[in-house]
């Protein structure tokens, strides 16, 4: 008769698992909560205290820690060593444990919960079997999630054992649990502890959706969402029409999120391709959405729109002349959803909070061998700007600045931005010179330029002041720092373009 150890905390679907486990000829030892639950329910079990001849001590913090459970699971019945040492020992074999461990993820997400509770929620025993199991999956069974246990059953009615095959993969699935689980109770401390960059960290993220590609139809891809955010992080995202949301969907969202959150006043961000191609600002939604799309009407075209404000009618309705992959925003008019969901291929999303979430405090990028762990960017502007120029800029052009200052933040290096009327005329970006950069913003602006701002994610020089002056550009915002910074403010003032220095970039790669 072969052995199942029981000891879940989720109890869902427990009762029916093990009933048909004895049917099997299964015999059964559980723990604690564990053992009541399938006792109450008219199961024949055995209490883990009648193996160890040791009581459960320290409120339940020990109850399987001893060797004639682990003896029981680890030893190799190939070896004759091991055989010859249970049995002098008199330890009965364990060959299966089904072990759902204690809710630590669920315990931080909950805000109300305390660090004491939160260490009442750290399993000690429950990891400690499973990867005992998982380490002899050669001749023990190893569940640690409910959806396993058809699967389990199945197995052991048509085969009477699973394959080997079956059992590593049970096995793969353990320790990627208790690794997951392990990292989650890791990067709590850290964050407790205030570290940002500890000298080990793991990141640990859950299966959210299979996608049916990657950038490109020849890249298999999926999405994994965060297990854990801070309270202030959390948003969801709600999808209210539309099919399934694509890689490229995906990385292009996050991007108009962030531009968005940049803006208090009504603002409407249409991206393509994870760059801005128009960023407005108005006195209201629909004012800063028709700018926005006015700035670039054709690169629009199957882009991404992310609005700060309730979506109205009137807005629903100019959305709706548009191809467009996706609409997000915190709310949507009753009559405004039904225009929009007219459209078969738009995706309409809502994060409800979109407005007051935080957005990570680190971003990571993948390079050779290794990961990039940085702080995200976000800030805007040093104490002070630098007024560097003969003339300063007016206070209307101040703030047309620090709008274009806000929107080059989010354009791919070399990135600049040409503004007027809170509205980006035009937009550079990728460019290995910036020079060139501001030429093609120059030579596709939709508008006179005349009276326009600029602002650049990183210095430049004199050539590019002579291309502004041409273009009639008349205030510039850039970080400063180049050793031609003096011949870019004596060009500046015989063209009187007036000059602030951030003291600052905002590089973006």
């Amino acid at each position: 008769m072969k052995t199942a150890l029981i000891s879940v905390y989720k109890k869902e679907g427990i009762v029916d698992f093990v009933k048909e486990l004895t049917e099997l000829g299964w015999s059964i030892v559980s723990t604690g909560g564990t053992y009541k639950h399938l006792l109450d329910n008219g199961i024949d079990v055995t209490d883990i205290t009648e193996i160890t001849k040791f009581p459960e001590i320290l409120d339940g913090r020990v109850k399987t820690l001893h060797p004639k459970v682990y003896g029981g699971i680890l030893y190799r019945r190939d070896v004759e060593e091991h055989s010859k040492t249970i049995k002098e020992q008199n330890i009965d074999s364990i060959d299966m444990v089904v072990n759902t461990l204690y809710p630590f993820e669920e315990t931080i997400n909950d805000i109300n919960s305390t660090h004491e509770q939160l260490i009442e929620k750290i399993d000690i025993g429950g990891p400690s079997m499973i990867r005992a199991a998982a380490k002899n999956y050669k001749d023990v069974i190893v569940v640690t999630s409910i959806s396993d246990y058809d699967f389990v059953l199945k197995e052991l009615k048509e085969k009477g054992d699973l394959s080997l095959e079956n059992k590593r993969i049970l096995a793969g699935k353990a320790f990627g649990v208790t690794a997951q689980y392990d990292a989650l109770i890791s990067n709590y401390f850290n964050n407790q502890n205030k570290l940002d960059f500890p000298e080990n960290i793991t990141f640990t993220y859950r299966l959210k959706q299979s996608l049916r590609y990657g950038e490109n139809p020849h890249q298999n891809a999926a999405y994994y969402e965060k297990i854990y955010e801070a309270p202030k992080e959390k948003g969801e995202i709600i999808q209210l029409h539309g099919k399934e949301l694509s890689y490229n969907n995906l990385n292009d969202l996050y991007g108009a999120v962030k531009m968005v959150k940049e803006f208090e006043e009504p603002t409407a961000v249409a991206v393509k391709h994870n760059n801005p191609c128009g960023i407005a600002t108005g006195e209201n939604i629909y004012e800063a959405f028709k700018k926005a799309f006015e700035a670039d009407e054709v690169s629009i075209f199957g882009g991404i729109i992310s609005l700060n404000r309730k979506v109205d009618v009137k807005t629903a309705n100019l959305l709706s002349q548009i191809f467009l992959e996706i609409v997000v925003a915190p709310e949507y008019d009753n009559e405004a959803f039904n225009i929009l969901s007219k459209k078969k291929n738009i995706r309409i999303l809502q994060i409800e909070n979109l407005n007051t979430m935080e957005l990570v405090k680190q971003e990571t990028k993948d390079v050779l061998h290794g990961v990039l762990l940085q702080d995200r960017d976000n800030k805007l502007l040093r104490d002070k700007l630098e007024f560097v120029t003969n003339r300063k800029p007016t206070d209307e052009e101040l703030e047309e600045l620090l709008f274009a200052w806000k929107a080059v933040k989010y354009v791919n290096s070399n990135g600049v931005v040409i503004s007027k009327n809170k509205q980006t005329l035009a937009i550079g970006q990728g460019e290995v010179r910036r020079h060139w950069a501001v030429e093609k913003a120059v030579k596709r602006s939709i508008k006179d330029l005349k009276g326009a701002v600029l602002a650049s994610d990183g210095f430049f020089f004199g050539d590019t002041v002579e291309e502004l002056n041409k273009a009639g550009v008349k205030a510039i915002i850039q970080p400063g720092g180049s050793v031609k910074d003096s011949e870019v403010i004596e060009l500046a003032n015989k063209y009187d373009i007036a000059v602030v220095f951030t003291g600052m970039r905002h590089f973006k790669h």
